[in-house]
C-alpha cells in the first residue's frame, strides 16, 4: 500500500509540473531555440576567424559511423524541453530559461572567437535517410563545445533535481541518465562531433546547470529562511549584551 501511495505522489507531482504554464513553456522554449539557431547558423556559415579542425582521438576511431543514431540525435529537441517544462511556477520557469539562454550565449561567444569543425567524413552520407538534410542545415561546424551535449547536460541535471524532489523511483532516474547518455553517444556515432567537442559541451552544460540550481528563486528563498533564525538569534544576543 505505501508503495502505491508513493508512486501516485510522484507521478501526480510530475504531471502537475508539466501542466502548469504549458503554453508559455512551449512557446518560450520554441522562441529561444529558434533565436539560437538563427545566430548559430549565421556563425556557422559566416565565420570571422580561421576555422580550426578538431583532432580525432582513439575513441573517435573506435566508434563507427552509425546512421541509425540520427534518430536519437534528433530526440534532443524533445528532451531539452523537459528542463523548463518541469518547472513548478513562473519565477522558476523564468530563472531556468534565463540560465539556458546564458549557456547558449556563452556557446555562441566561443563559436565566434574560435570557430571549429570536425574532420570531413570519408564517405558519402547523402544516401542515408535524413543525413542530406542534416548536412545542409547543420554542417559539421560550430563543433567545440558541442551545444547538443551542453543542452543535454543542462537538462539531465535539472530534470534529475526535479525527480529527486518528487521522490521518483530509481528507474526513472536511470531513464533520464540513459537518454542523456544516448544523446551524447549519438553525437559521436553520427560524426557530428568528436570526443573533445562532447567533453567541452558537457563541462559547459554542467557549469550552467549547477549554477542554476544554486541561484534560483526557490533556493534563494530557502537560504533566506535558514539565515533568518540565525539573524534573530544574533540580534537577541546583542540586545542581551547591551542590557
Amino acid at each position: 500500500m505505501p508503495q502505491t501511495i508513493s508512486r501516485t505522489a510522484w507521478t501526480t507531482e510530475i504531471a502537475e509540473r508539466m501542466r502548469w504554464h504549458f503554453p508559455l513553456k512551449l512557446i518560450g522554449t520554441s522562441v529561444v531555440t529558434g533565436l539560437f539557431f538563427v545566430a548559430y547558423l549565421q556563425l556557422l556559415h559566416h565565420p570571422d576567424f580561421a576555422v580550426t579542425t578538431m583532432p580525432v582521438t582513439a575513441i573517435d576511431r573506435l566508434i563507427p559511423f552509425q546512421p541509425s543514431a540520427l534518430f536519437v540525435y534528433l530526440t534532443l529537441w524533445v528532451y531539452v524541453g523537459a528542463g523548463p517544462g518541469l518547472q513548478r511556477n513562473l519565477p522558476e520557469l523564468i530563472a531556468c530559461g534565463a540560465w539556458i539562454t546564458a549557456m547558449c550565449l556563452a556557446g555562441l561567444a566561443i563559436f565566434y572567437v574560435w570557430p571549429t569543425r570536425v574532420p570531413p567524413l570519408q564517405l558519402d552520407v547523402s544516401g542515408f535517410a535524413g543525413f542530406a538534410l542534416l548536412q545542409g542545415i547543420d554542417a559539421a561546424g560550430n563543433a567545440c563545445p558541442s551545444m547538443h551535449v551542453a543542452a543535454g547536460a543542462f537538462t539531465v541535471v535539472r530534470v534529475g533535481q526535479v525527480l529527486r524532489g518528487a521522490g521518483a523511483p530509481a528507474w526513472v532516474h536511470l531513464f533520464n541518465a540513459g537518454w542523456f547518455t544516448a544523446i551524447v553517444y549519438s553525437t559521436l556515432a553520427t560524426k557530428q562531433h568528436v570526443l573533445l567537442d562532447a567533453l567541452a559541451g558537457g563541462l559547459l552544460g554542467l557549469a550552467f546547470a549547477l549554477a542554476s540550481l544554486r541561484w534560483r528563486p526557490a533556493a534563494a528563498a530557502r537560504r533566506r529562511a535558514h539565515r533568518a533564525p540565525d539573524t534573530a538569534a544574533r540580534a537577541d544576543r546583542i540586545g542581551e549584551t547591551a542590557g
